[in-house]
């Protein structure tokens, strides 16, 4: 997910597509974690929750 797009909260699928597919994934700790899978935008480090959905964020941690 580009930090150009928001995904809406539930869209647990298009989530994981995505994370799956990000060479900037980087899981976040366990306990935020918000899907089931391991691997997707709502358990990763950068997404910040902005009105009804997340973002990703990771422009904001150039060095990371």
């Amino acid at each position: 997910m580009s930090d150009q797009h928001q995904l809406p909260m539930e869209a647990w699928e298009q989530a994981q597509t995505l994370a799956i597919n990000c060479p900037e994934f980087k899981p976040d700790v366990e306990e935020e974690w918000l899907a089931e899978e391991t691997i997707s935008c709502y358990n990763c480090r950068y997404r910040r929750f902005v009105g009804a959905g997340i973002r990703c964020m990771k422009a904001l941690f150039p060095d990371f």
